[in-house]
This record gives structure tokens, C-alpha cells and sequence, in this order.
């Protein structure tokens, strides 16, 4: 095996200092032109590879952002966090993504395990975490951004879409629609995108003087998902509506509702979810739904995370909220006097 080259034998071939080559390698430092260029070269002819780690550990910055999920099953986590890698790396910064489950507990264990790395800053997506984590990333001096989730902990930033107003445009639709008997399909409990999604929806409904028929939980699980709907339709009494929680679950719905249970979607039960991930738009499910603008998100997302990192104390920690249309499709029926639609089929109520 051939030995590892250094940077001091980069910096004999150059016919520059070490401190030079050092100084080529290190994101933000100072090279003429010509140095950088003679450096480089002899680097590709003898194949050097800086060490990141020494060089995050003379600096002390790593360059690196720690990307915690829960779970990738849902369409709108892998388009969303290909964005916020791609936007990270634009600016210079390296993603080391962590796999976790939703649970405060056992992301207590992969964040001790992201604080080791020495990253500069953390986003966590669709997971929970703990006051005693928080306070060690405070105490650390590594920023957190929550991405699509927020907590009740304080110098927390988050950045989700309006949850609560896509939740109350639902049921403001499928009243105007007609719909009496409007059930849900909630996602997990534990997040406060489910809770603020169907507070909403209450509302919207309680505002027109509607109860919700029915309700189920999917979880946000592909099989649950199937259950719930299962559940709510196998019956003579069955909704004429329902709001799922998001259009992972969704999809899965209008599955059963059409292929195992001969329902007509929408002409006997109309289905929303929430999200608008891509398959939403194919013909199978023509799905309406809340779309969240996931571009939005990561561009809040970084542009919060970076100012942590730069100018640490700068602003206060904030929640930043997106605004999130409602898109019109087919698998619900649209009121006969709704407002008119945006050029991608959003509401422009």
C-alpha cells in the first residue's frame, strides 16, 4: 500500500511553505494566484488529499452540517433535503446525514454522536429533540435549525410552512363543496406538523358550523395509512370527504378506497393530503392537496443556520412560517363557485 502523501511533500515539489499549501486548502484563507496554481498542480501529480478533520481542528470549523431524518419513506423528505444539501454545499459546507427515529430519546443518542464530529451547525428534520440536547448544542456553541417541525424550546430557530392555514383552507373547500360528513387521517401525534395541520382543519370546520365525522390515524406510514382508510370507508356510513395528513399517506388511501373497495374518488368520497409531492401531480392520483414550498423552506433554513454560524448572537432565534397554497386537482370536488386557480392549480382565495 503506498504511503499517504503530505502536505510538506506538496510543498517541496511547489517549491512553496507548507504554511502556503495550508493556506490553498482552507476555504476563506489567502493565496496570490500563483501560488494556488502551483500548489494545485503538484497536489493532482502526487494525488494529495487535504485532511479535513486536522485542517477543522486548526481552524475550528469543521465546514460541516449535521442533517438529522426520521425516515425517508415520505416523497417530500428526499426532494427536500437534496435541495438543502445542494444549498449547503453552494456555500461551502459539508452534509454528514444521521438516520433517527421520531423519539426525543433516541435522538439524544445520535446527537452526542453529531457533537463528536465538531459540526458547525445541526439541521434536524421531521425528529424531536430533548431540552437537555438543546441546551448541550447551546452550551457546544452549534446552532439548530428545526426543519419542518417546531418545539416549545427556547433559542430554537424552526422554519415549517403554515401549517395551521393549510389545515383551515382544507376544510373551508370541502364545506364549500358540499361535503357533510368529513373525516381525517392524522399523522403522528408526536409531531407539531400533525398537530397544527388538524387544529387548523377543526377550526375551519367549526367555523362553518361542521364537527368531524370520523377520524383514524395513518401515522404517516404507508400500512397504517391503508388501515385507517380501511377503517373509516368499509362501512354503509362512510365519510364523503376526508383530509389526510400528508400525500404519502394519502396516495395509499386513494389506493384502497379505488382498487380494494370499488369507492369512486370523488365522486363518492373526496380525498386531500398535504405536501404536493411529485407523485401527486401524476394522472393515477391527481391528487388536490397543500403544497408545501419546499424551496422556501431549505432557502429560510440555510440562510437562519449560517447567520448562527457567522455571527453567532446576531438575531434572536425565530420561527420562520412559509405560506402554503391550496392546489386544486381531481380527487376532490371543487365547489362550483371557488375562487379560480393559479397557472399550477393553486387557489387564489
Amino acid at each position: 500500500m503506498a504511503e499517504k502523501v503530505t502536505s510538506l511533500q506538496v510543498a517541496e515539489r511547489a517549491g512553496v511553505s507548507q504554511s502556503a499549501v495550508s493556506r490553498v486548502f482552507t476555504p476563506g484563507a489567502s493565496a496570490s494566484k500563483a501560488t494556488a496554481a502551483k500548489v494545485r498542480k503538484a497536489a493532482a501529480e502526487l494525488g494529495y488529499r487535504p485532511n479535513a478533520l486536522a485542517r477543522a481542528m486548526t481552524s475550528g470549523k469543521s465546514r460541516m452540517i449535521g442533517l438529522v431524518v426520521a425516515y425517508l419513506e415520505n416523497y417530500f423528505y428526499p426532494e427536500a433535503l437534496e435541495k438543502l444539501s445542494n444549498a449547503l454545499q453552494a456555500e461551502g459546507y459539508h452534509v454528514l446525514m444521521f438516520m433517527a427515529s421520531q423519539t426525543a430519546g433516541n435522538i439524544d443518542a445520535v446527537m452526542e454522536e453529531i457533537l463528536d464530529y465538531q459540526v458547525d451547525g445541526i439541521v434536524m428534520a421531521s425528529v424531536a429533540m430533548s431540552s437537555d440536547i438543546a441546551r448541550r448544542c447551546q452550551q457546544a456553541g452549534v446552532p439548530v435549525v428545526l426543519f419542518n417541525r417546531t418545539q416549545d424550546i427556547e433559542g430554537i430557530t424552526s422554519v415549517t410552512s403554515d401549517n395551521r392555514a393549510g389545515g383551515r383552507a382544507v376544510a373551508e373547500f370541502l364545506v364549500a363543496g358540499g361535503h357533510r360528513r368529513i373525516a381525517h387521517i392524522a399523522g403522528w401525534e408526536g409531531a407539531s406538523t400533525q398537530r397544527d395541520r388538524e387544529a387548523g382543519f377543526l377550526d375551519g370546520l367549526a367555523a362553518h358550523g361542521q364537527a368531524l365525522y370520523a377520524r383514524a390515524v395513518g401515522n404517516f406510514e404507508s400500512e397504517t395509512a391503508r388501515a385507517a382508510a380501511r377503517a373509516l370507508c368499509s362501512g354503509a356510513e362512510r365519510p364523503d370527504a376526508i383530509f389526510v395528513a400528508n400525500d404519502h399517506m394519502a396516495i395509499m388511501v386513494i389506493d384502497v378506497l379505488r382498487y380494494e373497495l370499488g369507492i369512486d374518488v370523488p365522486g363518492e368520497v373526496s380525498v386531500v393530503g398535504y405536501d404536493d409531492v411529485p407523485p401527486a401531480s401524476w394522472p393515477a392520483y391527481n391528487l388536490t392537496t397543500v403544497r408545501q414550498r419546499a424551496n422556501l423552506m431549505v432557502r429560510h433554513t440555510v440562510d437562519a443556520l449560517l447567520e448562527q454560524i457567522e455571527n453567532p448572537g446576531a438575531q434572536p432565534p425565530r420561527a420562520a412560517i412559509v405560506d402554503a397554497p391550496l392546489i386544486l386537482r381531481g380527487s376532490a370536488r371543487i365547489p362550483d363557485h371557488w375562487p379560480a386557480t393559479g397557472p399550477e392549480g393553486e387557489s387564489t382565495s
